[in-house]
């Protein structure tokens, strides 16, 4: 059973009516398997008419639904001979970040991604996917890594935001982002982005800051949560929808900007409703673009990388 989000209580419904039925169906009931299909085409077409003209409020809901497929899903589907490699080799590990070696189809990759975890317990273990400096610096030294033995970046974007705690900030949160773009900028491999799920603020730009940006259909991008917006400009967090709408967060707002370079579709319903589809259409959409790049010479492609996020400044002071 789904944990149903708020504006799918008519789907939910449905499907409860559905699965009442089909424990009738046992009987072997010609009628009821035909009433069963009935409802299930109808349930389909009211999940594709929702999932049309979603707002992005509806988007967000559905960018963080705990059900979604998360990295170590996407590590575990996708990458053989998964290689966890930890540590900043300054301070500590941080678990809110993961990453390490593998083959992607055959191709040798160094993957990062924020990690928000399944339950509870998992998700205190990686704090909700909210990195702390020794995560970006982690993730800085697996980078240059990479950088050194001529291996493809792939990046997962998962996180609320960079972990705003007092302890964070004083071993130099905006310091610790600022080098990860840094160093997404430098490195001479190339490196690919897809936001999963939510892509917040400078904790998300920090591992983001590549040659190609790609979001699931219903993941959102944003520099602040919709929450997080509505207090600053209207002192409080009820005008959340308003807030949304103005920051252009959703997948399709952000490829019609230019800020993205591609939407990969996810299927009927959502990630949360077919892990394995979503998985591999991400994996489909990877191997696209990792092998677009392959044959571009290590300094082109720092140079293209530098001069895409350039003309970005450019078109947002014109």
């Amino acid at each position: 059973m789904h944990n149903f989000l708020e504006f799918e209580k008519p789907i939910a419904a449905l499907e409860g009516k559905i699965e009442e039925l089909r424990h009738l169906s046992g009987s072997g009931d010609v009628n009821i398997a035909d009433e069963v299909a009935k409802l299930q085409s109808k349930l389909d077409r009211l999940l594709r008419q929702t999932y049309a003209k979603l707002t992005a409020w509806q988007k967000t809901q559905v960018a963080r639904h705990p059900d979604r497929p998360h990295t170590l899903d996407y590590i575990q589907a996708l990458i053989e001979d998964f290689t966890p490699l930890a540590g900043d080799r300054a301070f500590a590990e941080d678990r809110a970040i993961v990453g390490g070696l593998g083959r992607f189809r055959g191709l040798s990759v160094l993957i990062i991604g924020h990690e928000k975890g399944t339950d509870t317990e998992s998700r205190l273990r990686h704090n909700f996917g909210m990195a702390r400096p020794e995560g970006y610096r982690k993730a800085q030294r697996l980078m240059r890594l990479a950088d050194r033995f001529g291996l493809p970046v792939i990046t997962l974007i998962d996180t609320a935001g960079a972990y705003p705690g007092v302890d964070a900030e004083a071993r130099g949160q905006a310091e610790a982002i600022a080098r990860s773009i840094e160093v997404c900028l430098d490195v001479r491999v190339p490196l690919i982005s897809v936001v999963v799920g939510e892509g917040g603020s400078g904790g998300a730009i920090a591992l983001a800051t590549a040659d190609r940006v790609m979001m699931l259909e219903h993941a959102v991008y944003s520099v602040i949560s919709p929450e997080g917006c509505a207090s600053i400009l209207w002192r409080n967090g009820e005008p959340v929808e308003d807030a949304a709408a103005a920051l252009k967060l959703t997948a399709q707002d952000l490829h019609a900007l230019g800020i993205i370079d591609r939407v990969i579709p996810e299927p009927l319903g959502g990630a949360h409703r077919d892990s394995e589809g979503t998985i591999t259409a991400a994996g489909d959409a990877l191997e696209e673009a990792l092998g677009a790049m392959a044959e571009i010479d290590g300094g082109v492609i720092r140079e293209q990388r530098r001069e895409k996020y350039l003309e970005m400044g450019k078109k947002g002071l014109g």
